[in-house]
């Protein structure tokens, strides 16, 4: 029916004006229809970004939308490592894939786009040093600076270890995170002895 079709289209206008990214199944708690969306997918109310991700396309594009991508399709994990690192501008390396931490025993998310390299952490490591971040209308769980530096030093065989010792370098030299933080998320963050040497020698030769 005429009415029950504008209806669903008001609704969907309404959910897609307060979030710039939702995900299928948001949509569905929505009260939506799959053959509303399908015809605002094709009047261009609606973009499909993702395997069950739509975004609204007259949303401001923010640069870490394929963050806020992630974090609709990963719910439990948290942007890491050199992602994590990137974001806080203390390196110029740009994966190919979004580092995301999850926990040992969650779910790991199946292969789609933008693609995601998951590392799992014990849970006492997991929760440490999340901060929220809104990208593109999502909060984000994003590690510290700190913290990422303290990650990126304990798996010292998942990432280069210049990589690391150049965002350590950066942060100090930035203020994106003090001597102490650093220090005390490294020995909260099981890599202490390994990163003592390194901040030790940037503090005292800086």
């Amino acid at each position: 029916m005429p009415g029950e079709s504008a209806n669903q289209r008001e609704k969907l206008r309404a959910l897609i004006g307060g979030h710039s990214i939702l995900r299928a199944q948001e949509l569905r708690k929505g009260g939506i229809a799959g053959v509303t969306i399908q015809r605002a997918l094709a009047d261009g109310d609606l973009i499909r970004i993702g395997r069950g991700l739509y975004q609204d396309p007259h949303a401001e594009i923010d640069s870490g939308l394929s963050l806020a991508e992630v974090a609709k399709r990963v719910p439990k994990g948290v942007i890491a490592m050199t992602s994590a690192l990137a974001f806080h501008g203390l390196t110029d390396q740009m994966p190919r894939k979004t580092w995301v931490a999850i926990g040992v025993s969650d779910w790991s998310p199946i292969s789609g786009i933008p693609p995601v390299r998951i590392v799992r952490f014990a849970d006492k490591y997991l929760d440490q040093g999340v901060e929220l971040h809104q990208i593109s209308g999502v909060e984000v769980p994003i590690y510290s600076a700190a913290k990422t530096l303290a990650d990126m030093f304990r798996n010292g065989r998942l990432v280069d270890r210049s990589i690391a010792v150049e965002g350590l370098r950066a942060a100090l030299e930035e203020r994106k995170a003090s001597p102490g933080e650093i220090a005390e998320a490294a020995r909260v963050g099981g890599a202490w002895r390994i990163m003592r040497p390194y901040l030790e020698a940037l503090t005292f030769n800086g």
